[in-house]
């Protein structure tokens, strides 16, 4: 069992191109499989998009990362207000794992453990091959992940960009780059 008291927010390479991350959220284990798995309440903290919950099951990410904080919050340039990714359902056993594609960069894990009233999410994405991806990648699992965490505990979250570009730059450090 993981010992909470010394879980880590950052991600971490367990394998040269996987990005590990975790999170403990206020259980119960359904309520954050919701979060997951259902557009209205996906969309408050990483990207909207309706799931077929069935494995092969296409589906669309959409990203408005700015609507994450009200007042929207203003995004870095070169960034655009929305973006959207084609995807698809690779493993599927509710409410404890799904797993999907990730254009561009490999596929993705959401699994969940109850522990005690509480359940850890820990996210794993795999075969992030390019650095600079792989940055951008654990800045923003990091950044979205800290506004799930807001999110289910009742608390207003971090604006996101601001939060990103910060998180970022402590990547950087941490992996190497």
């Amino acid at each position: 069992m993981t010992d909470l008291a010394t879980l880590d927010a950052f991600g971490v390479l367990t394998e040269p191109a996987t990005l590990t991350i975790r999170r403990h959220l206020p259980g119960p284990i359904e309520r954050v499989w919701a979060y997951l798995t259902e557009s209205d309440r996906r969309r408050k903290w990483l990207a909207a998009g309706e799931m077929e919950l069935r494995v092969g099951a296409p589906f669309e990410f959409v990203w408005r990362n700015g609507e994450l904080n009200d007042p929207p919050a203003a995004r870095p340039e070169g960034f655009s207000e929305e973006h959207r990714m084609a995807s698809r359902i690779t493993e599927l056993d509710p409410p404890n794992r799904i797993s999907f594609t990730w254009a561009g960069s490999g596929d993705v894990t959401f699994a969940l453990e109850e522990q005690g009233d509480g359940v850890l999410l820990t996210v794993i994405h795999r075969r992030i091959d390019d650095p600079g991806m792989r940055l951008n990648v654990s800045a923003g699992w990091h950044a979205h992940l800290d506004v799930l965490a807001a999110r289910a505990a009742g608390r207003e979250p971090p604006v996101f960009w601001s939060h990103w570009m910060g998180l970022k730059e402590e990547y950087k450090q941490r992996l190497g780059l």
